[in-house]
């Protein structure tokens, strides 16, 4: 019995070592080449595991791209970007102009296309959706119609995609740039996410934080929500958009509602919308794209009728995409009409005035019919490995609210420092010398700024 318990506790020991020994062992290199479109940039390819928990299973490759330091002599290393969406491609988010000069000049940029994005076996389902029933389900048969729509998309999706599908949340997401790391022969990388980019780098922080240099999260999708907040959250942050936009009008004379009650011009646009098909839900999904920017004098002619509808998009295939990483990555699982309900009543209870949230709820419900638990499942964040992790987000931002910046603040004190933007918009790093700067000056010397920038007057 002693030889055999000692055989099996051996055993245990080597599969262990093994499978830690499997995660680290060296990346295969990337070969560089001048990107084809883009002469500053070099391009190549990423090979990874397909599954992350059979990583001598069959593989992968992911584009990458990378903007070289401007200033070798004074490198610091290596900036893994990651532009959200999800959707976005890293690659190309690598090369752009966002950034300043003294960051590229002190880091190679690099952006990695998440799976299923881009040039790394991009998912494209989108033609599977239109035609669909009412996401907002007023009875049992209209949420029975929606659960099986949802459920042939998904099927036709998977079987288009193939095996990328079931492997692409953000857990094997992060996984992906350790092996980048390891590829390019850095000991530790810094990381800017953007918006659903801040969830690949919260993962980032918890699985790999002793591998972290500097981490900025800038407008972040809180990993630790449940399906309530998902949705409540950025319900109750919609209306707060929409209270400023109020406030902008009441003291801008250049707004075409200045000196009325904008509240009540807002309800009656919202009465005259239902006159056609579908239009209250155009409008609020407008509306909701207005605050975004923000664009108020936008907002203000959706009000009055001034200007159309026009056509709202993200990233080119972040509704296919989702399917696959936020579907993984939150627990967005509504199982029936009643509970979609009690979901709907507390989002309109909390959003009077925006009837909810355009992002979340259509993340949500484009989840019903999704199978089995999250791949990825949100949890109470533990960042107790990582550096002190920059957090930064506009107070006024209906995408990512400023509640889920705090509560990452909250969750980990002595890990993340915050810098609140006291304006609007989602996307905060660009929106100031004071919100860029203390980002610029955090990647450079790690020196946390100050709690808060002030709202640049429009």
């Amino acid at each position: 019995m002693v030889r055999r318990a000692l055989a099996t506790s051996l055993a245990a020991v080597v599969l262990v070592i093994s499978a830690g020994a499997a995660h680290a062992e060296p990346a295969r290199p990337v070969a560089w080449v001048p990107c084809p479109d883009n002469p500053d940039g070099e391009c190549g390819t990423l090979n990874v595991p397909l599954d992350w928990k059979k990583p001598w299973g069959p593989r992968i490759d992911l584009a990458i791209a990378r903007h070289r330091a401007t200033d070798p002599a004074r490198r610091l290393g290596v900036l893994v970007v990651d532009p959200g969406g999800p959707g976005g491609s890293a690659a190309e988010f690598a090369l752009s102009g966002l950034f300043s000069p003294e960051v590229r000049a002190r880091f190679d940029i690099v952006g990695i296309d998440q799976r299923g994005t881009g040039g790394s076996l991009a998912i494209r389902c989108a033609d599977l959706m239109p035609g669909g029933p009412s996401t907002h389900p007023r009875d049992e048969a209209g949420f029975t119609a929606l659960l099986r729509h949802n459920q042939n998309v998904l099927a036709q999706c998977r079987e288009r995609s193939g095996p990328i599908f079931d492997h692409a949340d953000g857990a094997s997401v992060a996984q992906d740039m350790d092996a980048a790391r390891r590829a390019l022969g850095e000991r530790k990388i810094s990381y800017f996410g953007l918006s659903y980019g801040t969830t690949f780098g919260q993962v980032y922080a918890e699985k790999f934080g002793r591998n972290l240099r500097a981490m900025v999260l800038d407008s972040v999708v809180d990993h630790s929500v449940d399906l309530g907040r998902f949705v409540g959250d950025r319900g109750a942050a919609s209306d707060d958009a929409l209270r400023e936009f109020e406030k902008w009008c009441a003291g801008t004379t250049s707004c075409v509602l200045h000196g009325q009650d904008v509240r009540a011009a807002w309800e009656a646009a919202l009465v005259r919308a239902d006159g056609e098909p579908g239009g209250r839900q155009r409008l609020l999904d407008d509306m909701y794209f207005a605050l975004r920017g923000p664009e108020w004098e936008y907002a203000a002619d959706l009000i009055t009728g001034r200007t159309g509808l026009r056509a709202q998009a993200f990233e080119p295939n972040y509704e296919s995409v989702r399917l696959a990483s936020v579907c993984q990555d939150f627990s967005l699982r509504i199982r029936n009409f009643r509970e979609y309900e009690r979901l709907r009543a507390e989002e309109l209870r909390r959003s009077p005035i925006m009837r909810g949230s355009f992002l979340g709820h259509d993340e949500a419900t484009a989840c019903i019919g999704v199978p089995g638990p999250p791949a990825n499942p949100p949890h109470r964040l533990d960042l107790s490995d990582a550096p002190k992790i920059l957090v930064i987000n506009a107070r006024y931002d209906p995408t990512t609210p400023h509640a889920w910046a705090v509560d990452i603040q909250r969750q980990a004190p002595r890990n993340a420092a915050l810098l609140t933007y006291e304006g609007w918009g989602h996307i905060a790093y660009p929106r100031s010398a004071c919100t860029r700067g203390g980002v610029d000056d955090y990647l450079i010397d790690l020196e946390v700024p100050a709690v808060s920038c002030p709202a640049v007057p429009r």
